[in-house]
């Protein structure tokens, strides 16, 4: 059979999951129909923006995971939302955060190692409007979504 593995990776990391209805039904003892019905009700209101997989991502090659602390110039710092808006199209950066404190973003990066991280941090990171950084490297991950590792 043929093997569509990063394919598929690539479709489910992005939120193009459905709910199993049926184990969900199970699990809150509430019939499908009851399920399917607040599920798409929630979509409508845009409560439910996407249903994700929550992977061990050293097993899709993904396992260096940076949270990285951005600074921005002054002539970026009005308008943080445009910059984050530039960088959340980068498929490296699972998340992006603007923050209270002494930095104004909070991005989590993940990438295959260090190598590539650093490939990353040279090509996206060093541009205009980005006055400093920090990267604060995961050793171990205890939990993610929600879920226990």
């Amino acid at each position: 059979m043929k093997n569509i593995e990063e394919k598929l990776i690539e479709e489910l990391v992005t939120g193009n999951c459905t709910p199993q209805i049926s184990k969900l039904a199970k699990r809150l003892k509430e019939p499908a129909t009851t399920i399917h019905y607040n599920i798409k009700r929630m979509e409508k209101e845009g409560k439910l923006l996407a249903c994700k997989a929550v992977f061990d991502y050293k097993k899709i090659n993904r396992g260096y995971c940076t949270y990285v602390l951005i600074n921005l110039s002054p002539d970026e710092y009005g308008d943080p939302e445009r910059l984050a808006k530039e960088l959340s199209k980068f498929d490296e950066i699972e998340s992006i955060d603007i923050i209270t404190g002494d930095w104004e973003l909070v991005l989590k990066i993940r990438t295959k190692d260090v190598d590539e991280y650093y490939a990353f941090l040279k090509s996206v990171l060093s541009r205009k409007g980005i006055e400093r950084i920090k990267s604060l490297n995961t050793l171990k991950q205890v939990k993610t979504e929600f879920i226990s590792i």
